[in-house]
């Protein structure tokens, strides 16, 4: 069994991974800031590791004897300013891998996103040979593409780094998906021209799936692409969801030129344009399938849905 290292394991996808390499029989310890953090971590089974994300001298102790660290935390705010995407998702990305060359772990896996290629243009049937887009417009985006490269570029013989990228990770407890119920429920919502375009999207899972492979069989130095393979329309996948959280309140269409005024950069790419992902490299260099259909994953949230209201 291995001596696992995670940061940002207290967050959404972060828990799964952690129960993951748990139930695995891993030794896992956890990157936290904070006594809530710490608390969630210790309800795992994991042991919470104090430090400070940007500042590796207060936590590369920690992942002495470590064999690999994932990657996780981030500014998941896609609204967040560039100062703060900066300070928390690159800086604290470079601090990452400082820390893990510091204590000599071999493996680094990083939890990337489709969002690094985002400047503007739908993302149609792309592959990992799309070049990543540190100059995009969305602060989000450009940080998620500068953190990535750091992690790429940091690959050298003893320090294998990959990139894992799922795209609209969903499942039980999804902030992103609650968190865009909660708007409908205010009327801060609406369908950037009809919603009916195509789009990938990936259960928690799956996405630790990917992650888990990414260690286990990630080529030194490369990204791969991670969905349910699966792919959905915007509006009918949402919809189905937000009926489980009982929005019942009309939703609105909004005219993609009114949009472009009205609804900031990275939420109207991320809501309003196509984005359908290649899996073929996942599947052929990391032999990745998802662990989750696409019905069953709406039942594991109904199911959860259901638990919280009981």
């Amino acid at each position: 069994m291995a001596q696992v290292f995670v940061t940002g394991g207290s967050g959404f996808i972060g828990q799964v991974l952690v129960r993951r390499l748990l139930g695995a029989g891993h030794t896992v310890g956890v990157l936290v800031r904070s006594e809530a953090s710490a608390a969630k971590i210790s309800a795992l089974g994991a042991e919470p590791m104090r430090g400070e994300l940007t500042d590796p001298l207060t936590w590369r102790d920690h992942l002495a004897a470590s064999d690999v660290v994932f990657h996780l935390a981030a500014e998941t705010d896609v609204s967040a300013d560039r100062e703060r995407q900066e300070l928390v998702t690159v800086r604290g990305t470079q601090a990452a891998v400082d820390a893990a060359r510091y204590a000599r772990v071999p493996r680094f896996v990083y939890c990337g996103s489709e969002a690094a290629l985002l400047a503007g243009a739908p993302l149609v049937d792309v592959d990992e040979t799309a070049p990543l887009r540190p100059d995009s417009e969305a602060a989000y985006s450009a940080a998620k593409a500068a953190a990535e490269k750091i992690v790429l570029d940091a690959n050298a013989p003893g320090f294998a780094t990959v990139s894992i990228r799922p795209r609209f990770v969903w499942g039980p407890d999804s902030f992103l998906v609650e968190g865009l119920a909660e708007a409908v429920k205010a009327g801060q919502f609406a369908w950037i021209g009809g919603g009916r375009h195509t789009t990938d999207v990936t259960f928690v899972e799956n996405a630790v799936e990917g992650l888990v492979l990414g260690w286990q069989r990630g080529r030194p130095g490369q990204a791969y692409f991670i969905t349910d393979r699966h792919r959905v329309i915007l509006r009918e996948f949402l919809e189905a969801q937000f009926e489980i959280y009982g929005v019942d309140a009309p939703i609105p269409d909004m005219a993609a030129e009114t949009a472009a005024v009205a609804v900031p950069v990275p939420v109207r790419w991320f809501l309003g344009q196509q984005c359908t992902l290649r899996t073929d490299k996942a599947v052929t260099e990391l032999g990745y399938e998802p662990v989750v259909d696409h019905a069953a994953g709406l039942d594991a949230v109904r199911k959860s849905v259901a638990l919280s209201r009981a």
